[in-house]
């Protein structure tokens, strides 16, 4: 009785159709041979009961590609991983990877240089990076952006900006979120948010370009750096009313800060939409389900998903991926009473 057959390196070369040589280097990790090759000759020494040494590499897998996520440390958004519009952004990135059969890292590198961002890129056995998020990298990922194609940020699309980003038109829904606190005939309307973040000052100048077209004054003492946190936005709006400042509606640069400034107005005895009128920006599942529900501008955090994914997966090593708007919407609730 004849035993087992045993897989040899030139049973895995004939099945994927290379050399016994590129089988050895594809196995050993090699850099000498192509990522996508090495994934295939991977996949078929798993089919095929391959007998792995100790030195063989220790993340083989059988996805089609890899991409990587890195959410670097922003100016205005904490870049909290519990942050629900990173959780959802991030589902929508996980869903598109799965149904493009795609395995999905999530990186806990903080770059906050060129070298660093270099290096993140090359860190990896990733096909492609998304970050999420411009922070204060922008010039930084422009120079990356030289020699490496490989990455998509989730973010505005800058002047001068030479890499490929996917976000929403912040300008144009910063100006409709403002638009409709003024046709509601508030005229007095504060703005929360870190505009040293990109996306930030994108909402701040819509919010600015909707006092021009109404011909209304924007009042600098109602203008408060924010951050992306309910804490920052109660004590943002507890500010606000111990100097005694009128104000009868508010512009959140997020969702987080919109919910956080309901709380504080309530507090406060404040009622919202009657005294103060409120709107978000980013339209999380949480928006809908607080009390009074959350009127804000919605992004497609699913579509942004896919297309983040699609572009990385699509793109070949000389194609320079161009930046994509997605379209913003009003979502009206309770929080603004019509």
């Amino acid at each position: 009785m004849g035993g087992e057959h045993v897989t040899r390196l030139e049973d895995l070369a004939r099945i994927a159709g290379v050399s016994v040589a590129t089988v050895s280097r594809a196995l050993n990790d090699s850099p000498l041979v192509n990522l996508k090759t090495k994934r295939r000759v991977w996949r078929i020494a798993q089919e095929h009961n391959y007998n792995f040494r100790p030195s063989m590499p220790t993340e083989l897998s059988s996805a089609l590609a890899t991409i990587v996520v890195v959410i670097p440390r922003p100016q205005g958004r904490m870049g909290k991983i519990s942050d629900p519009f990173f959780q959802e952004l991030l589902g929508g990135i996980a869903e598109a990877a799965r149904e493009s059969g795609c395995d999905v890292l999530l990186s806990h590198m903080d770059p906050t240089n060129l070298e660093q961002l270099t290096s993140l890129m090359t860190a990896h056995r990733a096909d492609g990076v998304i970050f999420l998020g411009q922070s204060f990298l922008h010039e930084r990922f422009n120079r990356l952006a030289e020699n490496e194609k490989r990455f998509v940020v989730w973010g505005g699309s800058l002047p001068g900006q030479k890499y490929c980003s996917v976000g929403s038109d912040n300008a144009h829904g910063g100006a409709r979120a403002t638009s409709h606190l003024i046709r509601l005939g508030r005229k007095h309307i504060a703005f929360f948010g870190d505009t040293r973040a990109p996306e930030v000052m994108q909402r701040y100048q819509g919010y600015q370009q909707a006092h021009a077209d109404a011909g209304l004054a924007i009042d600098p003492g109602l203008v408060l750096p924010a951050h992306f946190e309910i804490e920052s936005a109660e004590a943002s709006v507890d500010a606000l009313l111990s100097r005694g400042v009128s104000f009868d509606g508010i512009f959140a640069a997020s969702d987080l800060i919109g919910l956080g400034a309901i709380r504080a107005l309530m507090r406060s005895g404040r009622r919202v939409p009657e005294d103060v009128s409120v709107v978000g920006y980013d339209d999380v599942h949480l928006a809908a389900y607080s009390r009074p529900s959350l009127t804000t501008i919605s992004q497609n955090m699913k579509k942004a998903g896919r297309l983040m994914v699609s572009k990385l997966l699509k793109a070949s090593p000389n194609d320079v991926l161009q930046s994509e708007f997605l379209p913003t919407d009003l979502i009206v609730r309770e929080s603004c009473g019509s």
